[in-house]
């Protein structure tokens, strides 16, 4: 059997990261689903996958690179001579050392082809060799859940709050759409169950591990399942009172400003915070008022101010 680290194209000082993108991209392109029929890409696709057998699991690189396991993931000096598997059959006695025959020995010798099931055989042999388990006279392959893929994706802040879909891009090129949950945090890890890798031996799919990240929002912060915004409102609005419009997640509403009020004055428009599209337990939203002036000098408001007596002292409360 040809070198692992050849069949997967990689160095011998390859990292984990690398031999995972090199097996996904071969394993990709020679799949047997995209060569329905051709015999070359199907033994191609078992050698990726024996290869990656071997490099994707620590603790057999290890032995092979050690020389304690050939290419193929059987021992070194594994003689098939001796009690093991031959081409003409199989001896029984000491299957891994001491030669068949001994003093107690005995020899049993039948072809591969004369086995229950023909070629079949050779896996039941093996299998009852090497201690696997076996239902209805064959050998499982034993059940393992496929690779979990790791995604990022970025989402607008109100995608966040309210939910949403997007389509994302998974490690084998594959395009799916999955579901941002509502009020989904920036950085949290959203798990799509059964959109991974796909099992093997009848084990289940892996999933998908999505790292979300909430991009800010130019005006609005979130606290909790709350959500704060600085509204600037005139003079004029202030001091007399008015409706005016408050952009939300989910579309302008009218906020009434009470008479005489003042920059830090905070009012709540109620189930307009995460969770707003209809969630259980959605927040609110606060708005706290900034009273602004017009960036052009009025002087109507100029010659008033200059005329007005009221007395009192703004910063009494911070001294």
């Amino acid at each position: 059997m040809k070198d692992p680290y050849e069949i997967l194209g990689v160095a011998k000082t390859a990292n984990e990261s690398e031999i995972k993108k090199a097996f996904r991209n071969l394993a990709k392109k020679h799949h047997p689903d995209k060569h329905a029929g051709d015999a070359a890409a199907q033994k191609r696709f078992q050698e990726i996958s024996g290869a990656y057998d071997i490099l994707g699991d620590k603790e057999k690189r290890a032995q092979f690179d050690a020389g304690a396991i050939g290419a193929d993931g059987n021992p070194r000096g594994f003689d098939p001579r001796q009690g093991g598997f031959g081409a003409g059959g199989f001896r029984q006695g000491n299957p891994f050392g001491g030669g068949a025959g001994g003093p107690g020995g005995r020899e049993f010798h039948f072809s591969f082809d004369d086995a229950p099931g023909g070629a079949a055989g050779f896996e039941d042999i093996f299998a009852d060799l090497m201690g696997a388990g076996r239902r209805g006279g064959k050998a499982q392959p034993r059940a393992a859940k496929g690779e979990d893929f790791s995604v990022a994706v970025t989402v607008s802040f109100a995608e966040g709050a309210i939910g949403g879909t997007r389509r994302v891009v998974l490690p084998i090129g594959e395009q799916i759409d999955v579901k941002i949950p509502v009020g989904v945090k920036d950085g949290q890890v959203v798990r799509v169950k059964g959109r991974g890798g796909a099992g093997r031996g009848g084990g289940p799919n892996g999933d998908i591990l999505l790292t979300v990240s909430v991009a800010p929002h130019p005006f609005m912060t979130r606290d909790g399942n709350d959500i704060r915004m600085d509204l600037p409102v005139t003079l004029k609005e202030a001091v007399l009172g008015a409706k005016v419009p408050v952009p939300t997640l989910t579309g302008t509403v009218s906020l009434s400003v009470p008479p005489n009020s003042n920059t830090g004055t905070v009012l709540r428009l109620k189930g307009k915070g995460i969770g707003a599209n209809g969630a259980v337990a959605a927040g609110d939203f606060y708005v706290r008022l900034v009273i602004a002036l017009a960036d052009k000098p009025d002087e109507s408001l100029r010659s008033f101010v200059q005329g007005w007596t009221a007395d009192y002292d703004p910063r009494v409360k911070i001294r």
